[in-house]
């Protein structure tokens, strides 16, 4: 679910990048996929 959620807002980004919409919003959605990628990475190597 995570990964789809990751997938859809990098996908976003690029469409934003190609078509120059979204402004800033796009960047900031890449930004928060990152941080939900990296903060999932962290908790998953905890519990494993």
């Amino acid at each position: 679910m995570i990964y789809t959620i990751i997938s859809l807002l990098v996908l976003f980004w690029l469409v934003g990048l190609v078509a120059h919409i979204g402004g800033s919003f796009i960047h900031t959605l890449l930004v928060l996929a990152l941080v939900v990628f990296v903060f999932n990475l962290v908790t998953s190597r905890k519990s494993a």
